[in-house]
């Protein structure tokens, strides 16, 4: 550790920090008129609408940097940016980062984590065009607005879902919450001994999940090819209880999704058996998947059950129904909003 090299911030300044992490950033996007290097990003848009997402991480609270890479970190913060974008049937363009630094950091680490943001923005097409730094007293901060475009008329909204509608998702679920308390495990294990090697063996998948989750912009392209437009949609950060439960909120409906219709990884399935939980609860309100949750007409339901990694669970119903999940044994189990919630007096882990 003491060949390692070290750059203080304070060396940079903030200009020179924001300069020297900036440098080599280039642009993708027309409507990307001017970027960082003024007093604000300069966008043009012609017949689009746009889309504007915030994100909040905080250390302590959203991620713990004794187990979370400072570049999969900087990946993360990116990516669950253009999730909600993709959400909203949109396509991410532009994001502006602030931080919040302590002075435990170096310049090469604020590299690793710029690294990471970079790698996303060029992965998803989109260009980093401003923020702000700021020193911190209480560990890093990351806040992240992204700004994307959709076409008039295709932006999708939570409030559209229709009586009858199918309730479709992508990807599977669990795997991100099941790799949270995997990472969890293997801290409460870990004494310091430069020797300790986490039991990780054969449970990638759900670390790959909770550390470097993707969004779905290859739905969003299936969708657009097959002529698909979702009634209503959300990405599924929250838990996909909970998220169902804002779409029949804000829809003014009810539905009846059925548990052996719920996409769950093997891996998912075996740690939660090693941990002793309930497999469906933790699919059900766990959180982080950064999956799609969609409702189409049900005359679309030929087209989209063939998309890859489409699974349709349910159907919306008449709101005097309510909102429930139909057991494996046919019991109606009234669905709850218990998804991870940062603000609860009893959250005391970050996720």
């Amino acid at each position: 550790m003491e060949n390692i090299k070290r750059t203080e911030i304070a060396t940079l300044g903030e200009f020179g920090l924001i300069k020297h992490l900036t440098r080599d950033i280039r642009h993708k996007n027309p409507s990307t008129h001017k970027g960082i290097g003024d007093d604000a990003a300069v966008l043009q848009y012609d017949h689009k609408q746009v889309l504007v997402t915030t994100d909040l991480l905080l250390e302590g609270i959203h991620f713990d940097l004794t187990y979370v890479p400072l570049k999969h970190l900087g990946y993360k913060s990116a990516v669950v940016n253009f999730s909600d974008i993709y959400a909203m049937n949109g396509q991410p363009k532009q994001l502006t980062l602030s931080l919040g630094i302590s002075k435990r950091f170096s310049v090469e680490d604020l590299e690793e984590f710029y690294a990471g943001l970079q790698l996303a923005c060029d992965v998803y097409g989109v260009d980093l065009v401003g923020g702000d730094t700021s020193a911190s007293l209480t560990g890093l901060a990351i806040s992240i607005t992204c700004i994307g475009e959709g076409d008039t008329g295709k932006i999708v909204y939570r409030d559209g879902a229709k009586e009858n509608d199918l309730i479709c998702v992508s990807g599977d679920f669990g795997a991100a919450y099941m790799g949270l308390q995997l990472l969890e495990r293997e801290k409460k294990v870990f004494t310091g001994d430069k020797d300790f090697q986490p039991a990780f063996e054969g449970r990638e998948y759900l670390l790959e999940r909770q550390l470097k989750p993707e969004a779905r912009k290859d739905i969003i392209a299936e969708l657009a090819r097959h002529n698909i437009l979702p009634t209503a949609m959300m990405d599924v950060s929250d838990g996909l209880s909970s998220e169902l439960l804002h779409i029949c909120d804000q829809s003014h409906t009810g539905c009846r999704i059925y548990e052996d219709r719920i996409p769950v990884d093997y891996q998912t399935a075996a740690m939660a058996e090693e941990f002793n939980m309930n497999l469906i609860t933790a699919a059900l309100n766990g959180g982080e998947d950064y999956e799609l949750l969609f409702t189409v007409p049900l005359a679309a339901h030929d087209e989209v059950i063939t998309i890859p990694g489409v699974r349709v669970i349910g159907h919306i119903t008449s709101p005097a129904l309510g909102a429930c999940m139909i057991t494996r044994d046919g019991a109606e189990i009234a669905l709850k909003a218990q998804g991870w919630n940062s603000l609860s007096e009893e959250n005391d882990h970050p996720q």
